[in-house]
């Protein structure tokens, strides 16, 4: 019993350090690509987006692409949490965007714009929905 919860924490950590991994290789290779083609980063502004922004529709990505080849390797079954229904894996990561969203729109009406300490609560609150939701 105790063996299959260790493979099975240490199999999650793997996953985890291979995303951050993926999100850092991703950012350098883009910021490589950039120097390339046009001699830096180009000029976003018509789009009114800033970097932050196109990180973390990246990041976005790279979570859908992780998430998909995770159901194809280790097909998921539903389970029932304290929400009382069935979420899979890919239900779950809605559920933690949607709520970090909130988090984070809070946290700028309330708080101001110190956002690096809303990214600390939505990790936290992350862990909780994959942990018991």
């Amino acid at each position: 019993m105790r063996t299959i919860t260790t493979n099975r924490m240490l199999g999650w950590a793997i996953y985890g350090i291979v995303a951050l991994g993926s999100v850092i290789l991703v950012y350098y290779l883009l910021g490589l690509i950039m120097v390339l083609l046009w001699g830096g980063p180009p000029d976003l502004s018509w789009m009114a987006w800033t970097w932050p922004t196109a990180a973390f529709f990246g990041v976005i990505a790279l979570l859908l692409i992780t998430f998909t080849i995770l159901a194809l390797k280790f097909p998921e079954t539903p389970r029932t949490g304290i929400l009382r229904i069935e979420t899979t894996r890919g239900d779950r990561l809605f559920i933690t965007l949607l709520g970090s969203a909130f988090i984070n729109l809070a946290w700028l009406g309330l708080v101001g714009t110190n956002q690096p300490y809303a990214l600390i609560v939505c990790a936290i609150y992350a862990a909780a929905v994959f942990r018991w939701v």
